[in-house]
């Protein structure tokens, strides 16, 4: 029996050389990129926010989420681990709030979350921030702006 078995792994290393010395990906661009996500509340205390991300070329996979620049939202936010987890989460919503007292909470610019992307192919991504909701500490909805910027150009 065992002088069967040498002459089958050799047959198999042999076979298979060949296939793993092909080059993994060779064709596609892959990178990764940092975006930060801020809201302007305009002076009023942020307590509540949700947003979603897309990328309209579909070259995008989301691969992690951190919090912001605010101790009220330092934490990571609330989105779909398992779908980032498993690849999955080329769309992604992201939501937080915070039940400081509205001393203790951003009025102005901030940083709410970082997103963490993987690009594929050479075009430059083409991200839709979708504001979802805003809100102050009383639950209502306020007037607020969301902009998405590269983290490398933080201040």
């Amino acid at each position: 029996m065992r002088a069967y078995l040498l002459p089958l792994i050799v047959a198999l290393v042999v076979l298979t050389d060949p296939l793993l010395a092909q080059p993994f990906a060779a064709t596609e661009n892959v990178r990764f990129e940092a975006v930060d996500v801020l809201i302007d509340s305009h002076g009023v205390p942020l307590a509540a926010w949700q947003f979603e991300l897309t990328e309209r070329s579909a070259a995008m996979r989301v691969v992690g989420v951190e919090g912001g620049e605010h101790p009220a939202y330092a934490t990571a936010p609330y989105f779909d681990r398992d779908a980032v987890a498993r690849g999955r989460a080329d769309r992604i919503i992201v939501a937080a709030y915070s039940l400081r007292d509205d001393v203790d909470l951003p009025t102005g610019a901030t940083r709410v979350a970082t997103v963490h992307v993987q690009l594929t192919g050479s075009l430059r991504p083409d991200y839709q921030l979708i504001q979802i909701v805003a809100g102050d500490s009383s639950g209502r909805a306020i007037p607020a702006d969301i902009t998405l910027r590269p983290s490398t150009e933080r201040p």
